[in-house]
């Protein structure tokens, strides 16, 4: 798109509309003509529910992370709250992430840290008090169902806890932007339909959910949009019949 390839070097911001997201011609490279994103243009609403799909290696978790600014695009632009996320400077990057929630596959959950210290980080971030920060760690953990756990270790919870534990730091501080890679992998069928409720309930605030998954029987059960990436590339993007957004 010739708007993107227009942008200064310096330019840190471009105008984002009433999108969270916005990726206009990202491509991800690796290694000397391997891609794991290619050509990829997409745009997200404010409060939109989006599910993305496909097989394994087809970029699903490459596209996350550029929209975390976990790692920059190799071309194109990408937008995130109205921000140009490969522009961010390094002291920029901590603000973002404070209004984007992740749920990473490897939980990413700190050893030495309890369980209600883990969740409780990112309202430390942003200076809440010690007291309401436990409140509100407690009624999370308790909506999953560990609020028993909260003095325990990760290492002492099983995957399925483990990944519980993930999803309520990642929702804990009402982020703008949920950003999800397979969220209930380690989760039996009940459980499964308990977290994505979570999650989905997070969207009917305002919250901008993407979540990545391979599990077309959730996919099916929420009729939600819905954007397969298979090689790299964009393949469909559908709405359920009669949605707009």
């Amino acid at each position: 798109m010739k708007f993107g390839r227009r942008l200064g070097r310096g330019a840190a911001s471009l105008p984002g509309g009433d999108a969270a997201i916005r990726a206009y011609h990202v491509s991800k490279s690796y290694a000397a003509g391997s891609f794991a994103l290619r050509d990829v243009s997409l745009e997200v609403g404010r409060g939109e529910f989006v599910f993305l799909t496909g097989p394994s290696g087809a970029g699903k978790t490459s596209l996350l992370k550029l929209l975390f600014a976990a790692e920059h695009p190799s071309e194109g632009q990408i937008l995130v709250l109205g921000r140009n996320v490969a522009r961010l400077g390094h002291r920029a990057i901590p603000d973002l992430r404070r209004r984007v929630g992740v749920v990473f596959q490897d939980f990413k959950l700190l050893e030495r840290r309890t369980i209600e210290e883990n969740v409780g980080l990112a309202l430390d971030v942003v200076g809440m008090s010690r007291r309401d920060a436990r409140a509100k760690v407690f009624a999370i953990l308790k909506q999953l169902g560990l609020q028993h756990r909260r003095q325990h270790h990760p290492l002492s919870l099983s995957a399925g806890e483990q990944q519980r534990v993930a999803i309520a730091r990642a929702l804990v501080n009402e982020p703008e932007v949920l950003l999800a890679d397979e969220p209930t992998g380690n989760l039996d069928p009940d459980l499964t339909v308990e977290i994505m409720d979570l999650i989905a309930s997070a969207a009917t605030r305002g919250t901008t959910v993407l979540v990545a998954t391979h599990e077309l029987g959730l996919v099916s059960r929420y009729g939600k949009r819905t954007v397969c990436l298979e090689g790299g590339r964009i393949t469909e993007d559908s709405r359920p019949q009669g949605t707009t957004v």
